[in-house]
């Protein structure tokens, strides 16, 4: 199964050069608690949580105005494309230490993102359908048959 199946196409985007406060009215009013930061080809760059909006600006009380996008986001190191297995989704976040990553096409350029939620909610939808399987084949539903 490839991140191509479970990734989340509508991607809210800030821009390096904003204002932490702008992300965060943008988060806001969005409901979102992730912005993916790009460059000026569309490759992602880094992202901006709410979690690092409450550790790397207000724990240590910088002025959300003058402090920019790109003084706080976590940039990238790793990314997908659609066709990469979960697997190596999964190991790449472990690697990382991400619950995101962006998922980019063969330039690179930025197509969505999953997250770790994605990868979840896909995994217990297949455990439910293989329980279902092995109730319907066990001997006591078999016997009924």
């Amino acid at each position: 199964m490839t991140v191509g199946r479970i990734c989340t196409r509508e991607v809210d985007l800030v821009d390096a050069h904003e204002s932490v406060q702008i992300a965060a009215e943008r988060m806001n009013a969005r409901n979102v608690g992730t912005l993916i930061v790009l460059d000026q080809e569309s490759h992602p760059i880094g992202m901006i949580t709410d979690r690092d909006l409450a550790l790397r600006v207000v724990a240590k009380g910088r002025d959300s105005i003058q402090t920019l996008v790109s003084e706080i986001m976590t940039q990238f190191p790793y990314n997908v494309t659609e066709e990469t297995s979960i697997e190596i989704a999964l190991s790449k976040m472990r690697a990382g230490g991400f619950r995101r990553l962006p998922v980019v096409d063969a330039a690179g350029k930025l197509i969505g993102v999953v997250s770790l939620d994605d990868i979840l909610e896909l995994l217990c939808s297949e455990f439910t359908d293989i329980g279902n399987l092995i109730r319907k084949e066990s001997p006591e539903s078999l016997a009924q048959s």
